[in-house]
């Protein structure tokens, strides 16, 4: 019997735009309390207000995913005002492409430190509430995790290493009731291409969603409800999903 979303509590990082607010929205949708995570106020206000609109429940939360001091508030803050979170989805991320040469160092650092330091720093912030009655930790990495192109390969090298982290935490944790959730979706319309400051590599970044009809951020949100509404004997550990 599946696991109903109605009466649990679900956080989403990076759930400004995109993907995240595509997850948010239909967690809420299927009834679950949400709490957005995202630096942008502006727009989670706006995400919040619209699903309130809709009878929804949901709560915005300003927070910077490489920031520990500011992840232990919000882990607080949300429990205070929605409850006990059973589930987690570590969205925030970026691909900020670029070649080798090009020394990139600080885009380098940034998606380190956005892309795995910070799915580690949201989790541990929420991983007593998590373990304290199971849930889900929900991980959304990449296609290019397996497989790096080139002006991808620092880009592959943090989501391969969100992947290997991943599995090491479903095994310590599975004992407790908590699955992990590793997503690995293909193209994707979305934010993340506008961010790359190499305008050759932004533009073939955009050809490439157009020739081959990237997903929608919406598709990625359905794999997810999938994902944590399964029976809680079964764990749905990685999904790949790319456009046909």
């Amino acid at each position: 019997m599946k696991r109903a979303l109605s009466g649990r509590v679900a956080v989403v990082t990076g759930a400004s735009s995109g993907i995240g607010e595509a997850i948010a929205r239909a967690l809420a949708a299927g009834g679950a309390r949400v709490g957005l995570i995202a630096r942008r106020a502006d727009r989670l206000d706006e995400i919040a207000a619209s699903l309130g609109a809709k009878g929804h429940v949901a709560r915005p939360f300003v927070a910077d995913v490489r920031d520990r001091n500011s992840l232990t508030e919000v882990a607080g803050a949300v429990s205070g005002e929605l409850g006990r979170v059973d589930c987690l989805v570590n969205n925030a991320g970026m691909m900020l492409l670029s070649r080798v040469e090009e020394r990139s160092f600080e885009e380098w650092r940034t998606m380190i430190e956005t892309n795995l330091v910070g799915a580690v720093e949201t989790t541990t912030a929420f991983i007593d509430q998590l373990t304290d009655g199971g849930g889900d930790v929900v991980n959304i990495s990449s296609s290019a995790g397996g497989r790096a192109r080139p002006a991808s390969s620092m880009y592959s090298a943090t989501k391969a290493a969100l992947n290997a982290w991943a599995d090491g935490l479903r095994q310590e944790v599975a004992d407790r009731g908590v699955r992990v959730i590793v997503v690995k979706p293909g193209a994707v319309h979305s934010e993340l291409v506008e961010h790359i400051s190499d305008e050759e590599l932004r533009e073939k970044a955009r050809d490439t969603r157009q020739r081959v009809r990237a997903l929608d951020a919406e598709d990625i949100a359905r794999v997810v409800t999938f994902a944590v509404t399964q029976p809680e004997h079964m764990s749905v550990s990685e999904l790949l999903v790319r456009p046909t």
